[in-house]
Formats: C-alpha cells, structure tokens, sequence
C-alpha cells in the first residue's frame, strides 16, 4: 500500500505543471498556446526568456530527482525504484492536470538518473549538450541522451535500469516524433537563430 501511495504522489509530482505556473506567474504567457506548444523548458525558455526557462528546468529536473533520492533513502528494490523513475517522467509526460498532455520530459529524466545512475546521467547530459552545440538543435541533443542513457546504463551501471532507462528513452524518442519530421526535412529551429534573434 505504502509502495502505491508512493507511486501515486511521485506520478502527481511529475505531472505538476511548472512551466505553464512559471510561464504564466513570470510573463503571463501560456507556452500551450505558442511555440512548440509544451510546457517544457526548452518552449519556456523560448517565449519568457532564459531566466524562467532554467527556473522551469530546475523545477522538472527537480520532479525526478526527489522521488528518486527518497525511493533509494526508502528501499533498495530495483524493481521500486525502476517504477519510480518511470512514474515521475509518464507524470510530467502525461499530467493528469494537462488532461493527458505535458512536456518532452528531457529535464525530469535527467533528474532521475542523477539520482539514480549519476555516471550515465552525467556522461548523456554531456553528449546531449555535444550534440546541440555541435548541430545547434536542441531536439537532436534531447534525442542523443534518450539514446545514451540505456546504453551508458547497460556498460557502466546499474545494470537493472536499463529496462527502465529504455522505456524513458523510447518515450523522450517519441514525444519528439515532430522534431524528428522538422530535422528530416530541414525546417527544425536553431537556438542560435533564436538567440540571434533575441540579440
């Protein structure tokens, strides 16, 4: 029972919408209606300004960290803590308070393998951030961490989150299904013509 309840409260967590709050409370924009259209940090940072959106990527890394660290602090079960990294990322994904929409879900999955696979989480943030600054889209450096962490799971460990870690990357893959269209034909945007642009 304790265990539901728990998997209950990190679903709601994750599917608490802090990038519309901010967006919102700080410029009172609705990233749903604007940009990608998401509520997440990239879309935020976008439309409000780059303070708000690293104050919503804080808040939705902070939405997988927490329930992690705790699980761990409350058990040493794998197959527990792998629900738990599962149910905070579907929750910000598919928020109940979103009516079944959310945001890509990059933040709170980086906040779940820091806290529980710090090495891979840290090595596929590294990669990501690589891949954007090399390409200059931030989807296909989103893409390259749902890729990595399974992989980095797998070779440095713990080996019994890898199941975990490519369900997480299989739906960060296909939240981004429309970024995917954008790079294939050219049309995805570049931070650095957004950043021009604010320039």
């Amino acid at each position: 029972m304790a265990a539901t309840a728990f998997l209950v409260l990190t679903y709601l967590l994750g599917a608490f919408p802090f990038g519309l709050v901010v967006a919102l409370v700080g410029r009172g924009i609705d990233p749903r209606l604007a940009g990608s259209r998401n509520t997440g940090a990239t879309n935020v940072s976008r439309l409000c300004g780059t303070k708000l959106g690293v104050l919503t990527l804080v808040l939705d890394l902070a939405k997988g960290l927490v329930p992690v660290l705790c699980a761990r602090a409350m058990t040493d079960s794998p197959v527990f803590l792998s629900m738990v990294a599962v149910a905070a990322v579907v929750g910000h994904m598919y928020s109940v308070f979103l009516y079944g929409k959310g945001g890509k879900g990059v933040a709170t999955t980086i906040g779940v393998f820091l806290g529980a696979a710090p090495i891979p989480a840290l090595l596929s943030v590294a990669a990501c951030v690589a891949v954007i600054r090399v390409s200059g889209y931030v989807s296909a450096g989103s893409l390259t961490l749902a890729v990595a962490l399974p992989i980095l799971c797998a070779w440095f460990g713990p080996v019994f989150l890898v199941p975990a870690a490519a369900i997480i990357g299989g739906l960060v893959i296909h939240k981004h299904r429309e970024n995917i269209a954008r790079l294939r034909s050219g049309q995805e945007k570049s931070w650095r013509k957004d950043r021009a642009k604010a320039a």
